[in-house]
């Protein structure tokens, strides 16, 4: 949002005192207009903060005021008035105030810019500007003082001392053996436990197992009254896949059909309820149901339901290493990246513009306060403290610069053959590789963050190069995040 400061000395329409809002534009949004100014010294306030005083003649400011009235006057409309036909007094009024802060927005704007230019200042962020007055203020000139900061002065120096890890994962037959069980769970459906179907009964063992899916009534009391949340009918889980307690998961292993059993059960401290936290209650289970899990078979049918046309298990086994080799190739990437960085902000130190650093933690807290949103969240009460966002915010500034630096310095700009690339990279993933590449190649603003990622990998690449690497072998399980059992 445009920051806003009075400006003593000119008024809608007239030039009677009252003051006039100047709305802060970014610099390289500022209009061009021929004007009279001039800039003082620049003033050091701080490691990068900075002030410049601007200032310009009011009856400058008024004579453009005039040309824009008139200019707006050709298509001004007012009751009992052709349009073009309005007097200029009538415009005036209804225009004046209007056409006075564009005017003055444009006239800072310029003189700004021209005194940023002149000293060859690199302004990070928006300046704010304030009005001005004083014996040191010329009679019939309007000054403001400018204050702002401006990007820090550094080298990304020797990197041969900089620690770099980089993370090697193998895919095997165990993790694609892994993988098709997953995918067998995925597919799996139930049968009742003592019944025959197309599958079996379940076996001799009718007792509740683990993978059994269980339906029971149950019911739990803390020192004998029954709490909120504690008691439910047809509930249903499955067995060994964590989402209940372990105590009750314990009581429910064993049991057979139209069996009941009370236990005790101790809710963890930091249980999410409240009321039951850190106590013990009883429960008391009731299993009305039993059914046990049927995986489909690893065979041509299966095959098929994957998409390989054929049923030839080969095929799938291979496409399914082609998947995790690609997963695991894009992890890898980022967990060395990761590492990357981390070396980077170690290795190089300046100060960081806090102008930046603020705009970019309103961003973060704009993009979670969407993302919530997106999950259904109401999050219109919801507080989003800037102050939370402000070290990720700092960071991601900081690496900004730096990744600029390096890429200014060692020409390491993303090529058009990489960002091509970089977009079949990602079609091979897609059953039409070639509407993909259309779809990136159809928007320039697509590509740009293309050419960012190639950017980012060109200057790992460049540091990989000159630092000093260790290789990691990272379990597969460890490297997706899930012991995939």
């Amino acid at each position: 949002m445009a920051e806003l400061v009075d400006a003593p000395g000119l008024g809608p329409g007239a030039s009677n005192g009252v003051g006039v809002r100047v709305p802060l534009l970014a610099p390289q949004n500022f209009f061009y207009i021929w004007t009279i100014f001039m800039a003082t010294a620049v003033e050091t306030l701080d490691k990068l903060a900075r002030r410049i005083t601007i200032s310009f003649p009011i009856a400058e400011m008024q004579s453009e005021v005039e040309k824009r009235l008139k200019v707006r006057a050709r298509t001004a409309k007012a009751p009992g008035f052709r349009p073009g036909k309005v007097p200029m007094k009538m415009v005036a009024a209804q225009y004046g105030y209007q056409v006075e802060n564009e005017v003055l927005n444009d006239k800072v704007g310029q003189a700004f810019s021209n005194a940023a230019n002149d000293n060859q200042l690199r302004v990070a962020g928006y300046p704010k500007i304030e009005p001005k007055s004083g014996s040191d203020v010329a009679e019939g000139n309007l000054a403001f003082n400018a204050t702002f900061e401006v990007y820090p002065e550094f080298v990304v120096g020797d990197l041969s001392s900089a620690e770099v890890e980089q993370v090697k994962t193998d895919v095997t037959d165990a993790e694609i053996d892994k993988t098709i069980d997953i995918l067998r769970k995925q597919r799996v459906h139930y049968h009742v436990k003592g019944e025959q179907s197309a599958h079996g009964d379940g076996g001799a063992d009718q007792t509740a197992q683990n993978n059994d899916r269980a339906t029971l009534d149950f019911v739990g009391k803390v020192d004998g009254v029954e709490f909120a949340g504690g008691k439910a009918d047809d509930f249903t889980y499955v067995l060994g896949e964590g989402r209940m307690l372990p105590e009750f998961e314990a009581a429910t292993l064993g049991m057979k059909l139209g069996d009941s059993k009370t236990f005790p059960l101790s809710f963890p401290e930091d249980y999410h309820g409240k009321e039951v936290a850190g106590k013990t209650a009883e429960f008391t289970i009731v299993l009305k149901n039993l059914e046990w899990a049927h995986l489909p078979e690893v065979d041509a049918e299966f095959a098929k339901m994957l998409g390989v046309e054929d049923g030839d298990l080969v095929k799938m086994r291979n496409d399914i290493k082609d998947n995790l080799e690609r997963e695991v190739k894009g992890r890898v990437k980022a967990k060395t990246k990761d590492s990357v960085m981390d070396a980077l902000v170690k290795a190089v130190e300046f100060e960081v513009p806090q102008a930046l650093v603020a705009q970019d933690a309103e961003r973060l807290a704009e993009m979670t306060r969407q993302d919530m949103a997106q999950r259904g969240m109401n999050v219109k009460d919801v507080p989003f403290p800037i102050e939370m966002f402000n070290a990720q915010a700092e960071r991601r500034v900081r690496l900004g610069l730096i990744l600029a630096e390096l890429v200014k310095a060692n020409q390491l700009q993303a090529t058009i053959e990489q960002i091509k690339a970089q977009v079949e990279d990602f079609a091979q993933s897609y059953e039409d590789p070639q509407q993909v590449v259309k779809y990136y190649f159809s928007d320039r603003n697509r590509l740009a963050e293309v050419e960012a990622l190639v950017l980012e990998e060109n200057v790992v690449t460049y540091v990989l190069g000159k630092s000093k690497v260790t290789e990691k072998i990272l379990p597969f399980d460890e490297l997706m995040g899930s012991n995939q059992a």
